[in-house]
């Protein structure tokens, strides 16, 4: 199984946020899952790339060219494909994914994220949308995804597709068990 892991090119101000990339990582590994991600050295994107290559996993890297070139580029992977840009980098992990985990980031996580569940709410896809709760990160996203379904712009089987935990065991078993609903403006 190839997971996309989305996730901060920082590592925050709490080392937690780092400790339980390394978990994750480390888990995958395990599991014999196949790391995505977005190919850098930095921050929580270095952390679980160098925490599933310790553990014997393998790891695809997908950076557009002008950030590799800025040098933050991986350099241990598996794989590491260079593209154009930032389009080509997110359909690139789409495709090569059978599932996604959002792990704490920025404005860049939350628009990876949110592009993957609305694919799958369309009906582009079938792949579990994710994700890594550390130390209560996503709780406030969460609350706001709540008042979105509660206000009627999100239907409850939508905002239900996105699962959520905080042990990376659960989270790949959630994963693997997930089955998708049916997506928006299609008939059962």
């Amino acid at each position: 199984m190839n997971i996309a892991v989305f996730c901060g090119s920082s590592e925050g101000h709490d080392a937690v946020y780092r400790l339980e990339a390394e978990r994750l990582g480390s888990w995958l590994a395990g599991a014999g899952v196949h790391l995505v991600f977005g190919g850098g050295c930095v921050g929580l994107m270095g952390a679980i790339a160098d925490a599933v290559l310790a553990g014997g996993g393998e790891v695809t890297g997908v950076i557009p060219a002008s950030l590799a070139e800025k040098e933050i580029a991986h350099e241990g992977l598996t794989d590491l494909k260079v593209v154009p840009d930032m389009h080509t980098r997110k359909a690139t992990m789409a495709q090569l994914a059978d599932a996604f985990i959002a792990m704490p980031g920025g404005a860049g996580t939350l628009e990876e994220l949110f592009e993957v569940w609305t694919w799958a709410q369309l009906g582009y896809h079938g792949k579990a949308c994710a994700l890594f709760n550390v130390n209560g990160y996503y709780d406030p996203l969460l609350s706001f995804v709540e008042g979105m379904t509660d206000a009627g712009f999100l239907w409850p089987d939508h905002r239900d597709m996105l699962l959520v935990e905080s042990d990376p065991a659960s989270l790949v078993e959630r994963i693997r068990t997930y089955r998708a609903p049916v997506g928006k403006w299609q008939s059962g």
